[in-house]
């Protein structure tokens, strides 16, 4: 009898997997295609090696702000890609040495479930049958794709966020259809490699979710950059190159040589026996309660799959809950202090409220917030550069409810702010923690003493 078995080989699966190996569960992985899932093969990993690589051409290009010269800068984007690839390569095979290394069986191939006896639950795969106590599944999320009309006819015009990664050529135009996080972050690349970026979005801002005040900064930064942005605007028509969109009551057209339809993900939840189990849904995702529970006895779901919240950090996390309740750790998810990064230049990061959350929830809050250039370092590392950090306080009791940033390298520092909000940390306990000097992170100390 097999402990526990893993559907989808996604930052929820193969954690879950590392982690249950380690506890000395049997443990057998099914992935009908490359381990690390679309975060390590088709998103995360592979689009911040691309950025990465395009923030180091800018900083090139800026480097007279720094008394350094470089002679006709250029790039070789097929060279990008290939390191892109090389990269993702090398981890996926970090992530399939460490299953083999606690002993976890993975199974190359689709699965599927076939339903729920007094013996187990029965997955196949390959023509073979696997019997399990517990079931994980692990299926993740899909691009989603409007039924805009001719988008079909654009052909390989179109892309997503699949198919722009393998591309070994830099297109002159790119017309991004949805500025959220994905959206964004490949605006970013693209205007960083001086292509031509016109961004539409429906709603009235970009990075929906994230704090409104931090995302319209970002805008204005990159309206500076050169991107164009249509805003409340709803894309009407795909015409060859041509993005037809409704703004203000009137149609209008922006034209790109490649378009790049980023309008969001949807859980998986099909075409793998899912309705085998009687498994409930939610929203379009697998219902799970705080210990990732479905409402079938000894099956669990984790990861974009839930369709709650979409990021690899999380799908890891809720697969480690899976496995703690399991193996006798009483264990529950929290959401509250999960955070959010979008890795363009300057980046973006967040956790907890934001004022338009804690609004709409009746939270009282005070604000406190200032320049990134309250920090010495950011003022020695960024010339002329732009950036905010703001920290939501709860009004009666004065604990961190939120910290929002804009500018590097936010992402390598929320994660001090999400141990602020675990921890519930006050101002006063804030103020007493020691930052090192010179650092951008200072920036929160000089927040909460700003109060």
């Amino acid at each position: 009898m097999i402990d526990l078995l893993i559907i989808g080989g996604g930052p929820a699966g193969y954690v879950a997997a590392e982690r249950a190996g380690q506890a000395g569960l049997k443990v057998v992985l099914f992935e009908k295609e490359a381990m690390g899932g679309v975060c390590l093969n088709e998103g995360c990993i592979p689009t911040k090696t691309l950025l990465y690589g395009a923030k180091i051409y800018e900083n090139v290009l800026q480097g007279a702000k720094y008394g350094v010269f470089a002679d006709n800068p250029r790039f070789d984007y097929r060279k990008m890609v290939s390191r892109k690839k090389r990269v993702v390569r090398r981890l996926v095979l970090g992530v399939e040495a460490k299953m083999k290394a606690h002993k976890v069986t993975v199974l190359k191939g689709e699965a599927t479930i076939l339903g729920r006896s007094s013996a187990g639950i029965e997955v196949s795969s390959n023509g073979e049958s696997f019997i399990g106590k517990n079931l994980l599944i692990c299926t993740g999320s899909e691009s989603v794709v409007l039924p805009i009309p001719g988008l079909a006819e654009a052909g390989d015009v179109v892309v997503t966020n699949r198919e722009i990664l393998d591309m070994t050529t830099c297109p002159e135009s790119l017309v991004v259809i949805g500025g959220g996080v994905i959206g964004m972050e490949f605006a970013s690349l693209y205007n960083s490699l001086g292509v031509q970026v016109t961004v539409v979005e429906m709603l009235p801002e970009i990075l929906g979710g994230m704090d409104l005040e931090i995302s319209a900064a970002l805008r204005d930064i990159y309206a500076k950059k050169g991107i164009t942005f249509h805003l409340s605007s709803k894309v009407v028509r795909v015409d060859g190159h041509k993005v037809l969109f409704e703004k203000d009551g009137e149609t209008q057209t922006v034209e790109g040589e490649k378009i790049l339809l980023s309008v969001g993900r949807r859980p998986v939840t099909r075409g793998f026996g899912l309705e085998n189990l009687g498994v409930e849904l939610y929203r379009g995702g697998i219902k799970v309660d705080e210990k990732m529970r479905t409402n079938v006895p000894g099956v669990f779901a984790a990861g974009d799959v839930t369709g709650f919240s979409l990021l690899a950090h999380t799908a890891s996390r809720e697969g480690e809950v899976v496995v703690n309740n399991l193996t006798g750790r009483d264990d529950i998810m929290r959401y509250n202090a999960i955070p959010g990064v979008v890795y363009t230049n300057p980046e973006v990061a967040g956790v907890g409220e934001t004022e338009e959350s804690a609004k709409a929830k009746n939270i009282a809050y005070k604000v406190a917030k200032l320049p990134m250039a309250y920090s010495g370092r950011f003022v020695a590392e960024n010339e002329g550069g732009n950036g905010l950090c703001k920290v939501l306080l709860g009004e009666k009791h004065g604990e961190v409810i939120g910290v929002h940033m804009l500018g590097n390298p936010c992402s390598e520092i929320i994660y001090g702010a999400c141990i602020a909000i675990e921890q519930e940390m006050t101002l006063k306990e804030m103020q007493e923690v020691v930052f090192p000097h010179p650092t951008v992170s200072e920036i929160i100390k000089e927040v909460v003493f700003s109060v």
